[in-house]
């Protein structure tokens, strides 16, 4: 079957926005031709696969903003935990961190590596 790769095109941004889609595949799902067909008439880094992933971004980038303001206005411990880790500088977070020690004594190092301790237990169990 003979396929009108503009109006493949056309259809594809079509989809895109109508169903807001966030991936290559689903716009695939919603055209009239199979996978090999539609990657025949938009290979890797053509222009307009190019256009159609910066439409796909463009609902990528709106929702993770309606996300992130319904996160701010919510009331649920985790989504503001969700958008404080997101937000947060590096310093925020590790006192957020259920990792981070701080020692006492600042002369103490409290960074060590477990895998270390069981491996000089174990070469030392095995002389």
């Amino acid at each position: 079957m003979a396929y009108d790769r503009n109006k493949i095109f056309e259809q594809a941004k079509e989809v895109i926005v109508k169903h807001k889609l966030f991936f290559v595949e689903d716009i695939v799902a919603f055209l009239p031709c199979a996978k090999p067909t539609f990657y025949d008439f938009f290979p890797p880094e053509s222009n307009e696969l190019n256009e159609l992933k910066e439409l796909l971004e463009q609902n990528r980038v709106t929702l993770k903003v309606s996300m992130r303001s319904k996160w701010y206005t919510s009331n649920a411990p985790a989504l503001q935990m969700a958008l404080m880790k997101l937000i947060a500088t590096p310093e925020e977070l590790k006192k957020l961190s259920m990792q981070f020690v701080e020692s006492e004594n600042k002369n103490t190092n409290t960074n060590f590596d477990i895998t270390k301790i069981y491996d000089n237990e174990a070469s030392t169990e095995m002389e």
